[in-house]
């Protein structure tokens, strides 16, 4: 019985996997389906006595995987995409079976330094899932936003009207099941009375509406899987980091490419609400433009803050006050 590291690389219908055993390598593909994922582990599992298994993730493709392993004595580990690209450098050729392989080795060499996955609560699983399915519709209505300004060119071939009448449909539904979504995630906070009160708490901040508090526990599970503001801040790549060789300084200091861009984007929406509101951020800003500083720096300063004022107050249980001083939120 030995040890051995699983590499999956994870498409909507199939799962390339690479095993690897000391320096031997070995692929398969399955379905991606909880059925085929069972059997492959099942026979794995007879015969190996150390499992690691690790993965990108991808959103809802990984579902499947996730719901199955949790019956299995198997170590997990789900990478970010970016920090997987980064660390491999320059690379030649790309497919599936390539992919797998590059994860298995990635996980062999750095297992001591990843974190373990850990199943979250059923309602954690359900806001994720009705999140995510949310944030597809909101991008299908955009994209179908965006071709009603074609229509106009399509004059001439009287098309435009009809067009228009279907796409007006196809938003109506979309903005229907959005609104369905949405009361879904509600249903499921509001039934949790530990998340209840930290959305009422997160969004007592100035410029947080219910959008930023829904994504922080679904991101955060509920303040569990990332319970640092610093991390969520690296996280959502508003932490500006240094460039130094020796004793040159080669560039300023920037935010990361390798963040979530949907919470920094989120969390910017925020920052521009919360400077036009009375509070102690809009201060902080208009005392920072009198100074002369860049404005995209004291917004991504005021989405930093925002973050660390919403760590304090999902950790401490309170509502959110102007001038309130926490040793978690640093001025």
């Amino acid at each position: 019985m030995e040890k051995i590291v699983i590499g999956i690389d994870i498409s909507a219908k199939t799962l390339d996997i690479c095993i690897k055993k000391l320096n031997d390598y070995s692929f398969e593909i399955i379905e991606n389906d909880s059925k085929a994922i069972k059997i492959f582990f099942k026979k794995i599992q007879k015969t190996y006595c150390e499992i690691v298994v690790s993965m990108e993730n991808t959103g809802r493709y990984n579902w499947n995987l996730y719901q199955v392993l949790e019956d299995f004595n198997v170590k997990i580990f789900v990478l970010n995409p970016l920090h997987l690209k980064k660390s491999l450098g320059l690379v030649r050729g790309k497919n599936d079976k390539i992919d797998a392989r590059r994860i298995c080795d990635f996980t062999d060499k750095n297992e001591k330094d990843l974190i373990l996955w850990k199943p979250c609560s059923e309602t954690i699983k359900k806001i994720k899932v009705l999140f995510s399915e949310r944030n597809s519709k909101i991008k299908l209505k955009s994209s179908l936003l965006k071709q009603r300004v074609l229509y106009s060119q399509l004059e001439k071939m009287k098309l435009d009207s009809k067009l228009m009448r279907m796409n007006k449909k196809e938003v109506k539904i979309l903005e229907e099941h959005i609104a369905f979504l949405e009361a879904e995630i509600e249903k499921q906070i509001e039934g949790d009375e530990d998340l209840s009160c930290k959305k009422k708490n997160i969004q007592s901040i100035p410029g947080v509406g219910k959008v930023v508090s829904w994504m922080m526990i679904a991101k955060t599970e509920g303040f569990t899987k990332i319970d640092n503001p610093r991390k969520m801040a690296c996280y959502a790549g508003v932490v500006p980091f240094g460039y130094q060789s020796g004793t040159s300084l080669r560039y300023k200091p920037k935010v990361s490419y390798y963040a979530d861009k949907s919470l920094k984007s989120i969390l910017h929406m925020a920052a521009m609400r919360a400077v036009r509101l009375e509070n102690d951020l809009k201060e902080y800003y208009e005392r920072k433009i009198k100074e002369g500083k860049n404005k995209m720096a004291i917004l991504n300063a005021v989405r930093n803050k925002i973050i660390h004022r919403i760590f304090a107050l999902a950790k401490n249980g309170k509502s959110y006050e102007k001038n309130y001083i926490n040793n978690l939120i640093l001025s």
